[in-house]
């Protein structure tokens, strides 16, 4: 079974300073473009849309080439982002701060895609109270969206991450170290948490349903790219939408797209409509849209900054969380409006809501 990292790494990082500088793009008008994405339930759309002629469907309305490549290393598909090496990139809100962002690559998030909903998990082993987390080695792959989500469960109920030790699992480890007497606690996301959750001992006691909205999934693109080529934009908006509202179709096409959907992330359609079930997907542009502009949005993104400068993740010597500015689509900013490098917008979900891509 596949999975992916959704993880933050020093190395990671200093790719992203190192190339940061040369994502900028020229003005002059591209033609063809490059995608990167990763295996994830919420990201599966945009690899069968390449397969099925969608992707080339809404490029040769733009009369532009949309190139889309699948990665089995998320962190390395963020390198390639950070180093210009693609034009977009699936990535978590959390990630595109840390990464390509506080690389130095201005980036915006073109569609809010979903976000996890259940997906993510605390799970113990022999106990059934998240109170128990106290005083436990939790496994969870440091630096991920899985650290953040045990910060966010410790904080409900009054706890810091000082009353654990959290220790750094692999996310292609993390079932075989369940199994290990040594280990009484995990946090980690989907396929692993159902597989996981197979096992008699296994007690979920803590989930991304109860911090919705926090871990958002993105199609993010090089801001200068996207400001001198908004056909770009439209066509992911494009794709996006038409492959969704497929996806979730109760058709025979629908579900064909979904056991493709499956077996192409590496389980079966039970399987599949499992986590799609763990997920809010955003299939409809105006919910979307309305999820964009919400000021939660804003409050969610302050939590997040906060996690990553409280971890050393915005860059070597960041004297706070609001060293990276963060534009809202009302134009308000997080941080420092004079270095900008992560934007959310509603433009291309707009023009999907409306009809006039």
């Amino acid at each position: 079974m596949q999975t992916f990292s959704k993880i933050l790494s020093v190395t990671a990082l200093s790719v992203s300073l190192a190339f940061g500088l040369g994502s900028a793009a020229s003005a002059a008008p591209k033609t063809s473009f490059k995608v990167a994405w990763s295996i994830y339930v919420g990201w599966m759309p945009w690899g069968y849309a390449a397969d099925h002629g969608i992707v080339k469907k809404w490029a040769d309305k733009y009369g532009i080439n949309i190139e889309v490549t699948q990665f089995n290393d998320y962190v390395e598909s963020m390198n390639q982002y950070t180093a210009g090496a693609f034009d977009a990139v699936t990535l978590t809100n959390m990630d595109g701060l840390s990464i390509p962002a506080a690389g130095g690559v201005d980036t915006t998030a073109v569609i809010v895609g979903d976000f996890s909903n259940g997906n993510d998990a605390v799970i113990l082993k022999d106990k059934a109270s998240l109170a128990d987390l106290k005083g436990q080695n939790v496994n969870l792959v440091q630096y991920s969206v899985s650290h953040y989500l045990l910060a966010r469960a410790l904080d409900s109920i009054k706890l810091t991450e000082r009353d654990v030790k959290v220790v750094n699992t692999s996310d292609a480890d993390m079932v075989a170290a369940y199994k290990t007497p040594d280990v009484s606690a995990v946090v980690t996301w989907n396929p692993l948490v159902s597989t996981i959750l197979e096992e008699p001992s296994a007690k979920k006691v803590f989930d991304s349903s109860q911090v919705p909205g926090e871990i958002i999934d993105l199609m993010a693109a090089n801001s200068n790219i996207l400001k001198d080529n908004p056909n770009f934009g439209k066509a992911l908006a494009g794709i996006w939408y038409e492959t969704a509202a497929l996806l979730r179709a109760d058709t025979p096409e629908g579900k064909a797209a979904r056991e493709a959907m499956g077996a192409a992330s590496g389980t079966d359609l039970k399987g599949f409509e499992a986590q799609l079930a763990a997920t809010k997907l955003f299939d409809k542009p105006a919910d979307a849209v309305a999820f964009t502009t919400s000021p939660n949005l804003p409050k969610t993104m302050d939590l997040v900054r906060g996690f990553l400068f409280q971890k050393g993740l915005l860059g070597n010597g960041a004297p706070s969380a609001d060293v990276i500015g963060i534009e809202m689509p009302d134009g308000k900013f997080l941080g420092d409006s004079t270095n900008v490098k992560l934007r959310f917008t509603e433009t291309y979900m707009k023009a999907a809501a409306d009809g006039s891509l």
